[in-house]
């Protein structure tokens, strides 16, 4: 047995005992299990399923440091995918059953921790063992709707916030403690997941579609939806693959990457700035890319959209025509060199997704 470091996540269905108290329990059953499952296909294959236990799902991921934007997009894409599954199971429904009518009072809450734990095999299973583990499930039981009124949170305690590198202060999420017996107090951060859903559904969308583009280029992955994110947005994975790239330098609220983010992308002395407009993990991300050349700077707008598939993922750039005549003009010129580094990006990104072929279908800069 081995000792290792990791982020441990518990998604917990709250509500729900006091749901069975008086609904059926067959048709209770099934709407469990289908959220159940919505949460655990949200959550992976970035956190790993250790154990279904009643309404919650425990996982974890082996890692000595958190990517803080990437939990908190995962965290909080689950809890999306979960209002939107709750939302679409009863109204897909003409069941007039209570188990059926009260899904509503359903919600999610999460619990995150960063230690150490064993795994050991017993009876057969693997478990996972250590105070760590103990800790992380110690913090479902704690006064965060009490103290706060927010009901649908995530909980992360100070030493997962000590392994991330944002700033959770300045993203808005409250700080307290929870104590209990045999373990003493342990710091905690608590961070509003209705609050993010309300501006997830106010926010304006910025999309670059088929007809709207100009340029674009498409591929297909044997990789996931969520690990080709993480190497199309994470500045660590964009240096393994963007040509001509040598740092990625980001600016951004709390050190979250995501809508209001600038990225400076430093190309030899120069570097193009990059100001994200629209962020909706596994799915797309918008920028305004401003891309300097001898004749001066371009600035046009740009999709990168994920869309899963029955293999894995399909991506898709597209950029839209500049908005000036000038950039236009100056865009026709370069493409013969922009053309040539998505070209060589296309090809280290291919091969860092999947150890099979990739298929790319090319447009020509008109």
């Amino acid at each position: 047995m081995q000792t290792e470091r990791a982020c441990l996540l518990i998604g917990d269905i709250s509500g729900y005992t006091g749901y069975l108290a008086g609904v059926e329990l067959d048709h209770a059953q099934d709407i469990l299990a289908d959220l159940l499952g919505t949460i655990v296909a949200s959550l992976s294959p970035g956190f790993e399923l250790a154990k279904l236990e009643g309404d919650a799902a425990f996982t974890f991921a082996i890692t000595e440091e958190i990517d803080g934007s990437l939990l908190l997009d995962t965290i909080e894409r689950c809890y999306f995918d979960f209002r939107r599954r709750r939302r679409d199971v009863q109204q897909s429904t003409s069941c007039r059953c209570n188990a059926c009518v009260l899904i509503p009072d359903l919600n999610l809450k999460f619990v995150v921790h960063h230690g150490a734990l064993i795994r050991q095999r017993v009876a057969g299973r693997e478990e996972l063992v250590g105070a760590d583990v103990i800790l992380v499930h110690r913090l479902l039981k704690n006064d965060v709707v009490a103290a706060t009124g927010i009901e649908a949170y995530a909980l992360f305690s100070q030493a997962c916030v000590d392994a991330m590198d944002v700033d959770v202060a300045a993203l808005g999420m409250q700080a307290s403690s929870e104590t209990y017996e045999h373990i003493g107090t342990v710091d905690v951060w608590v961070h509003d997941l209705e609050r993010r859903w309300s501006e997830e559904t106010a926010r304006t969308r910025v999309f670059v579609d088929e007809s709207d583009a100009f340029y674009r280029r498409d591929m297909t992955s044997t990789a996931s939806p969520q690990v080709v994110w993480e190497y199309a947005t994470s500045p660590g994975r964009r240096l393994q693959w963007q040509a001509g790239v040598t740092a990625v330098e980001v600016t951004a609220p709390g050190n979250r990457r995501g809508v209001g983010a600038t990225n400076h992308c430093i190309h030899g002395k120069g570097a193009s700035v990059e100001e994200v407009l629209d962020w909706r993990p596994y799915d797309y991300v918008t920028i305004r890319n401003t891309v300097p050349t001898p004749l001066g700077p371009i600035r046009f707008i740009q999709t990168t959209e994920l869309r899963p598939t029955v293999d894995g993922t399909s991506l898709h750039l597209r950029l839209a025509a500049p908005e000036s005549r000038r950039e236009r003009v100056l865009a026709r010129l370069m493409a013969p060199l922009l053309d040539r580094a998505l070209r060589t990006s296309d090809e280290r990104l291919a091969q860092l997704l999947t150890k099979g072929p990739e298929v790319w279908t090319p447009g020509p800069l008109e």
